[in-house]
């Protein structure tokens, strides 16, 4: 079995990803509209590509893990699904764009893959893709959307609940989970070969705006034309292929920067400042939610903000979390629902 060391660079990436997510996020519960110019391009760039970097590092995660001499790896991530789901759950009471309660059915549809070869891994990254484009023909997305308000009713009910998790809900499992087999087949490269990570930016890239190009040249030939068009956007909603390639693209773009940047910034010892808060992105998470929109609601801040405000306040909670994080791991090596999770499934 081969040596394992820690790759800094993919915490660096998951704690950006975080950022991505705070933005949008905040964004959505505080009512500003995305509109024109840098700060409007700046979120519908994050919209949905932020939080899929999130899945495909959390796929690398279960990927590495399964390279170590791990006993009982599948026992602990079937304990570890059911304590996301029942958190996601809880959190969703809350805020209705929850990814945790998400990510239990991601990591049963990666342990179940974990032993496929790397072509048969990109195979069922396509597959998960067609067959929500099939289902996308077949039944209604939007049942169960309220789109003036942007909200999903009925997701308490058994039928909108299973629809909301395989089809149409924020990250359904289809099409989403691709992201977290890609992340797994990820790991199988050597990260840490700075070739690798050229690959990841410079591929990345291209996909990314010829994805983009192309998305808007279609887009715009087929003005007027909304059930068409929305087999070719690069949005989250709904999820088409080139959502899914932008995403992918997105997160391998982020991941190579942030492998490739490491270095500098250990040497820096800016590093050894921001590293705590990317270890801790669970706790994070959840804090954004519970403390984050606390205080928003809590300030009267949800509802008919400007994108300038939503975009201050994710800073401010941004720069707060990475001191907090800081300072908690200089008595705790991981965070507390890190720790909690780790208690309760190993």
């Amino acid at each position: 079995m081969e040596k394992l060391t820690r790759l800094d660079g993919l915490d660096i990436a998951r704690l950006l990803a975080f950022l991505g997510m705070v933005i949008v996020n905040f964004t959505i519960v505080m009512g500003a509209e995305s509109g024109e110019g840098t700060l409007g391009l700046l979120i519908s760039v994050l919209q949905g590509k932020a939080a899929a970097s999130f899945v495909v590092l959390a796929g690398i995660g279960l990927g590495l893990a399964a390279r170590r001499p791990m006993p009982g790896l599948r026992s602990i991530t079937l304990k570890r699904a059911a304590f996301l789901l029942i958190i996601g759950l809880l959190n969703s009471l809350i805020f209705d764009a929850d990814i945790l309660h998400y990510y239990a059915l991601y990591f049963l549809v990666g342990i179940v893959c974990i032993g496929l070869s790397g072509r048969l891994l990109l195979f069922s990254v396509g597959l998960v893709n067609l067959t929500f484009l099939l289902m996308l023909f077949l039944f209604n997305y939007d049942l169960g959307w309220n789109w003036e308000a942007y909200q999903y009713v009925g997701f308490w009910t058994p039928d909108g609940f299973i629809r909301n998790l395989f089809f149409n809900g924020w990250h359904p499992v289809f099409p989403w989970s691709g992201f977290f087999l890609f992340g797994i087949w990820l790991s199988r490269c050597d990260l840490a070969e700075r070739s690798i990570q050229s690959k990841l930016i410079w591929y990345g890239l291209l996909v990314l705006v010829t994805t983009e190009l192309l998305s808007n040249i279609v887009v715009a030939q087929l003005a007027g034309q909304p059930d068409l068009l929305a087999l070719f956007g690069t949005t989250p909603i709904p999820p088409v292929p080139l959502y899914s390639i932008a995403g992918i693209a997105f997160a391998s773009v982020l991941i190579g920067m942030c492998l490739r940047c490491s270095n500098w910034l250990a040497s820096r010892k800016i590093a050894a400042f921001i590293l705590p808060a990317g270890r801790q992105t669970l706790t994070l998470y959840i804090a954004h939610i519970y403390l984050g929109m606390g205080c928003l609601e809590a300030l009267g801040l949800l509802g008919n903000q400007t994108l300038e405000s939503a975009l201050i306040a994710s800073a401010i909670f941004f720069v707060a979390s990475v001191i907090c994080a800081w300072l908690w791991s200089k008595k705790f090596r991981r965070g507390p629902v890190e720790m909690l999770m780790r208690g309760l499934a190993g």
